[in-house]
């Protein structure tokens, strides 16, 4: 398994992945409710590699995609040293130690780009992936109290962060 960057080819995958990815309960978006389309993947991944101070990585096997982490960064002067992070892994890849592999090459981009601090929020009961950020070195600096609401009830979102 290799960890590179994403490409124009890889945008039937990647929406499958992603799609697998949402339906998890553990994303934004409710199982279901947006379904990612091969023209949107290579949109999205169009508009990366437009930004410098982004990239979008996948965990592939030849043609099979076992995860992704996109760090989105932006231009401002005053916050450029910034990005947020997005990661989703295939069910059946997790804890396989591919999150490891996607954050530390992320890393190396965001060190090599003038990238400071990583952002990234998570459902507060993502167990997982809170075990995940906590190796990789990430720490709690808020509660977005009730932020998210699906299973008939609100849930709290943490938001982490790492300074490089």
């Amino acid at each position: 398994m290799e960890i590179r960057r994403a490409l124009r080819q890889d945008s039937d995958e990647l929406a499958a992945l992603f799609n697998h990815v949402e339906d998890s309960g553990y994303m934004l978006f409710n199982p279901g409710e947006r379904k990612a389309t091969d023209i949107q993947m290579e949109r999205q991944l169009e508009q990366i590699e437009k930004n410098r101070n982004s990239v979008f990585l996948v965990a592939a096997s030849g043609h099979d995609l076992h995860g992704y982490l996109l760090l989105v960064g932006n231009g401002l002067e005053r916050t450029r040293h910034s990005a947020k992070i997005v990661i989703g892994i295939r069910e059946k890849d997790r804890g396989k130690g591919i999150g490891v592999k996607l954050f530390q090459e992320m890393e190396k981009f965001a060190r090599l780009n003038g990238i400071r601090r990583l952002e990234l929020s998570v459902i507060a009961n993502n167990a997982p992936a809170l075990s995940l950020y906590a190796k990789m070195g990430f720490e709690q600096e808020g509660v977005r109290r009730e932020s998210l609401f699906f299973d008939g009830k609100f849930h709290d979102e943490y938001l982490l962060s790492k300074l490089l």
